[in-house]
């Protein structure tokens, strides 16, 4: 695997995917099945030291392959609604991106091929908030449009899709 600098958690790399041995593909199984189990429960499973199995894991958490987190239903924190907003634009769309990225409340961001330039995930606390992110959708320059879809029940959200 290579280093990168950027290791803000969520933060998606622009660069090749580092290559990935089989005992690191195996790792990451591990961890999307159970983000919270030991380094030695994965050593024993995957036929490695403790110590090995933490720096291996560090490099993928620097590297941007593996985030750990808690994932939580938004529902039972407080965020009452939730939205996909497609998003059409004129310019650079990676510029565009990265503005919306950075805009509060957008928790995923995509750019797309389709009737939308862009996709993007948004979590608030109300119908206000969700008001005041879309505007500030909007107000991005070369953004041209916006459809919001509102999302009125999770019936399925799952990490643990395996390695290739």
């Amino acid at each position: 695997m290579t280093e990168h600098e950027d290791s803000a958690p969520g933060a998606r790399r622009n660069h090749a995917a580092p290559v990935l041995d089989e005992t690191a593909k195996r790792i990451i199984e591990q961890l999307q099945e159970d983000g919270r189990r030991s380094y030695a429960a994965i050593g024993k499973a995957v036929g490695l030291s403790e110590a090995a199995v933490r720096q291996r894991v560090q490099r993928l958490l620097e590297t941007g392959v593996v985030q750990v987190v808690g994932v939580t239903d938004p529902m039972m924190l407080g965020f009452s609604r939730q939205a996909m907003i497609g998003v059409r634009c004129n310019g650079d769309l990676n510029r565009v991106a990265d503005e919306v990225a950075r805009l509060d409340g957008c928790e995923y961001v995509v750019i797309t091929a389709g009737s939308f330039d862009l996709l993007v995930e948004v979590v608030a606390e109300d119908d206000e908030r969700l008001l005041d992110i879309l505007g500030s959708i909007r107000a991005v320059p070369d953004v041209v449009g916006t459809e919001s879809f509102l999302y009125l029940k999770l019936r399925k959200q799952t990490y643990a899709w395996g390695t290739r």
